[in-house]
Order: C-alpha cells, then structure tokens, then sequence
C-alpha cells in the first residue's frame, strides 16, 4: 500500500552532498535522505558504488533477467539522486566543490588524505563555505598509527573484539564468528547520523559548520558496552558463550520438540513461573538456582536440565505457555518469517517501492517514527547518473549545451531518470 506524506521531513530543505560508497556512509545519508534531506549521491561514471556490482542477488526487471542492481546496492541508497561525475579530472573536482558550496553536509569515506590531495577536503571546502558540516567516516580514524588502512566491516569486527565474544565456546566445537550482516558498517553509520545532528544543532546556535571525525573502529569499540565495560571492570577476558547472556541466566536459545526457541528470563519471578510451566519448581527454589546470581555462577549444571525440560513440547506450546505466563521468549524466525511476521507488515518495515527496471523494488522500512515530521520514501535507489542532468542544471545552473560538453569528455555521465517524489510505501 502507498500514500504520500504531506509534512514536510524533517530535515526538509538540507542539501546533503554524499562522497561515500559501500554500507557505513550510505546508511547514515539514507538515514538523512528519509528524514527529508535531499541527497546528491556522486558517483564514478560507467561504474557507480562499488556495491552496485556486489551479488547475487540482483533486481530483475519486468521480464525476469537480473539488472545491474544488487540487493545491495538497494539497502542503503533509497531517497537519493545519483550524479555521475568523474572526480579523478580537474573539472569533475570543480562541478564538486561548487555543490559543496551550496551543501549543508558532506559525507565521505575516502581513506585518509585523498580528498586533500583532490583539493575537496574539510580545509579547502570550508573556506567557501564555513557553514558547510563535513563529516568523514574511515576504517581508523584521521588520526593514530592506523589511520592510513582502508577498513572493511569484516576486519573490524575482528579487531574491535566483537568476533571474540561471539560464536559458540571451542568444547562445543565453536570458533570466532562475525555477525551475519555488517553490523560494524551500519552502526557507524548510525553514529555518523547522530554526530551530523548534533552539529546541525551546534550551528543553529553558532552559524558555524565543522569536521566530524567517525571510524568504524571506535564505533565498534564503543558497542562493546557491558561486556567491554565487564572487562574494564575485572580485567577478566570474556570467552564465547553461544546464544547464552554473560550476566543473565536463562537467557538463549532452547531446543523444543521440532525446533528451537528464545527464552529471555529477566529476574527471579520469571524464573520461578517458568519452572511451573516446565513442570520442574524445585529448580527455583533450590539455593544453587534461587537467585539470577547463582543462576550465572551454575549455568554449566543448570542449562543442561532445562533443554532436558524444553525438548518436551513444540516451540509453539511453550510460546503460548510462556506468553500466558508473562514470561519473554520468541521464535527463531528465518527472514521469509520475519517478512510476514504481523508485527513486522504493521510496523512499516517491508516497503515497496516504483523501479523504472523492475516495476516496483521491495526495501526494508526505517524504524523511525515521527509524529510531527514522519519520514517520507520519495524514491528509490537510483540508477547511475540517473539525475546528472537535473541535480547539475537545477543547482550549478549547468546549460543542456555544457552538460553535453562535459558528457563528451567523459566528466559526467547520464542514466535513466527516475522521478518517483512523495510516493511513500508501508
């Protein structure tokens, strides 16, 4: 189902000038873009966001053949206009420091010093345009011994100490296991959404723009939180415990008659109703059990009883009996379950969208929801170079006979135009 929205985002009337590729920097520009900014996605001409080549799975287009359009690429580009300029020639470098002229935000990804050597830097930007919010997202930071690597999720998920905390511990045959989307790219980008807010506010207040320095390793870092903190804490190094919690027992993932279920006790009553309906209450009431504390100290000989008592009834009779009970748990749904999940379809969170290729593309919904200024879903992740022409001629005041000029050069490129505004789809 679609509708328009008639509030205005908001962050309607930003001018968002986007230098990044692959997950982290597009996240938090779609991010924007949903709030209502408006997005110019720079591309390279005839080859685009590295990701539009990273699948299967590719869009197919109304016949059924794969496009150039990996899934992707489809995640993290919604509500932005794509210009193909070439930024390796002196003139595609100018058609980009003249929209950075008119930009409220850049964001880019480069690795450290490129755009300095290109001249597109926060330094040389910022002398014309010194309300200009210039924010840099890179594997390391701008600073310290590593700033000089390109980072990828992967890699950081290694070094941040993510990796060491998850999979299953090696006595049950378990190894390092980085989680199975790249959870590192999408919460720096997440962060990098929240540091540009605060600096739009810092300069309602001042009328000053600034350079914002975001990696994916301090943001990696960060997200540690209570098991990075526990080390702190003890300086006790904590090993891999499944689906198990660090601090709260039971709380993981238990096996039912046909297939495994989420039980998340959170205190002491939870785990005395749970034992009633698990038909065992002498287990919440013997000392070595009693307490979430001593729950913690003997999970080793308490886990083991309960999947002895869980392995009884279906995943669907416990959920029911739990859920009676007021006692948390959930299933372990596969992707096509999460897709048609109630909850999920009522929330907004699977979203069609019109594709000039396909017809229409399905996307995963944003989570934020805005009484006054909600977000709005103009468009899908477009084409290459798709808005060359209109992003160039609208805010540089580029001729159809100059734009021409430029094309021949091979500076700009030109795609499919999509114009798709104030479609929204829930």
């Amino acid at each position: 189902m679609s509708q328009s929205s008639a509030a205005p985002g908001a962050l309607s009337g930003l001018l968002v000038l986007d230098l990044s590729r692959i997950l982290a920097g597009p996240t938090c520009t779609q991010i924007l873009g949903d709030l209502g900014a408006e997005v110019i996605k720079i591309e390279r001409p005839g080859r685009g966001d590295d990701t539009r080549g990273w699948g299967p799975p590719f869009l197919k287009d109304r016949a059924g053949e794969e496009t150039g359009e990996s899934a992707y690429y489809l995640s993290s580009n919604r509500n932005k206009a794509s210009v193909a300029v070439d930024m390796a020639t002196p003139e595609g470098r100018k058609l980009i420091s003249e929209l950075a002229e008119k930009a409220d935000i850049l964001v880019e990804n480069f690795k450290v010093g490129d755009l300095k050597r290109r001249g597109l830097d926060y330094e040389t930007l910022k002398a014309s345009n010194p309300r200009l919010i210039y924010c840099s997202i890179s594997g390391f930071g701008q600073t310290g011994p590593y700033a000089h690597r390109a980072g990828y999720d992967f890699v950081i998920q290694g070094m941040g100490g993510i990796m060491s905390l998850t999979g299953f511990p090696d006595e049950e045959g378990g190894t390092e296991t980085k989680c199975g989307t790249g959870i590192a790219d999408v919460m720096c980008g997440m962060y990098a959404t929240v540091s540009i807010l605060a600096a739009l506010n810092h300069r309602n207040n001042t009328g000053e723009g600034q350079h914002i320095d975001i990696s994916l390793l301090d943001a990696q870092v960060s997200w540690l939180i209570n098991q990075g903190v526990g080390y702190l804490t003890s300086r006790v190094v904590p090993g891999r415990i499944g689906n198990g919690h660090p601090a709260i027992v039971p709380y993981e993932t238990f096996p039912a008659a046909d297939k495994s279920f989420t039980l998340a006790v959170g205190n002491d009553e939870q785990f005395r109703r749970f034992c009633e309906i698990a038909g065992a209450p002498e287990l919440a009431a013997d000392p070595l059990y009693a307490s979430n504390a001593d729950r913690v100290r003997n999970r080793r000989k308490l886990i083991p009883l309960l999947r002895r008592l869980t392995i009884e009834k279906t995943a669907a009779e416990w959920l029911a009996r739990l859920e009676q009970a007021g006692v948390p748990s959930g299933p372990v749904n596969d992707l096509a379950e999460v897709f048609a999940d109630p909850q999920v379809l009522e929330r907004g969170m699977h979203i069609t969208l019109p594709h000039p290729l396909s017809g229409e593309v399905d996307l995963i919904g944003s989570p934020i929801n805005l009484e006054k200024s909600p977000v709005a879903y103009k468009n899908a992740p477009p084409l290459l170079g798709a808005d060359t022409q209109d992003v160039l001629s609208r805010h540089l005041g580029l001729t159809a006979a100059e734009l021409a000029a430029l094309a021949d050069k091979g500076i700009v490129g030109f795609g499919a135009s999509v114009q798709q505004k104030g479609r929204a789809a829930e």
